[in-house]
């Protein structure tokens, strides 16, 4: 599993890096005759911060990102590990100031779904995103993409024991509720306004054994059409949401 980066592109996030991490970029790649008021704004930004500003014809920028929509520029960066040590993770829950919320992906393979549970996870309140190390998809260029900057503010957590991890968060007073087309208890009927960690199964197969034993309550998200379940990052999106909904009325 991929755990650094060594390209960032598309205008987003390369912003939120630039915004965030502006140590870690080496240069900025723009792809000859690429301009909008975002790019130029985001140029501005980059050579007032000292760092140097490339342009190549865009056959270039497609060579070093293949298949990327990159939008005219990438950012060539140091190796930055976006993955926090799980050892620190007691010590950060520690340290909130709320109720957590947290999102657990239990082996999402694809980097676009990846990418997306993390540009949801930020847009509800997130606290962080916990994932295992292996067998997942790790934080790639696509990812970081996809999330839009998301990664800048939402820390990472790749864990080695999952159902270890799942074992932890409960001794902390966190409930876990798995998400499952087969559950019996419904979504909208929960009281999640204490402590959380949602956990969604991978692409298919949805939660492993282990994974649902580990659970305190399964949930379904109530389908009212013909298709039997939605995609990860939509399930995130539904479940992230119906927290912060419920999160919201109890501060009315």
């Amino acid at each position: 599993m991929a755990n650094s980066v060594e390209h960032v592109y598309g205008v987003h996030a390369v912003a939120a890096l630039l915004a965030q991490r502006p140590g870690s970029i080496k240069k900025l790649l723009l792809a000859r005759g690429a301009g909008n008021p975002q790019l130029d704004g985001l140029i501005e930004k980059t050579v007032a911060a000292g760092i140097a500003v490339q342009t190549l014809p865009r056959a270039e920028l497609d060579a070093i990102m293949p298949g990327a929509r990159h939008q005219g520029v990438i950012a060539v960066v140091r190796a930055v590990s976006y993955e926090r040590s799980e050892k620190t993770l007691p010590e950060f829950l520690a340290a909130l100031s709320e109720p957590a919320l947290l999102l657990v992906l239990d082996g999402v393979q694809d980097p676009h779904n990846l990418g997306a549970c993390l540009r949801t996870a930020d847009a509800a309140g997130a606290h962080a995103l916990i994932m295992p190390r292996d067998r997942a998809a790790g934080i790639t260029p696509v990812v970081h993409k996809v999330a839009c900057g998301a990664l800048e503010s939402v820390p990472v957590f790749a864990v080695t024991n999952l159902a270890r991890t799942l074992r932890m968060l409960r001794d902390t007073g966190i409930w876990i509720y798995g998400a499952s087309g087969d559950a019996g208890e419904a979504l909208f009927s929960s009281d999640l306004q204490g402590p959380v960690a949602l956990v969604l199964g991978s692409e298919g197969k949805g939660l492993r054994r282990l994974t649902r034993e580990h659970c305190d309550h399964l949930l379904a998200i109530p389908m009212a059409g013909q298709v039997e379940s939605l995609n990860v990052s939509v399930a995130a999106a539904v479940l992230l949401y119906e927290v912060r909904r419920q999160r919201l009325k109890n501060e009315q």
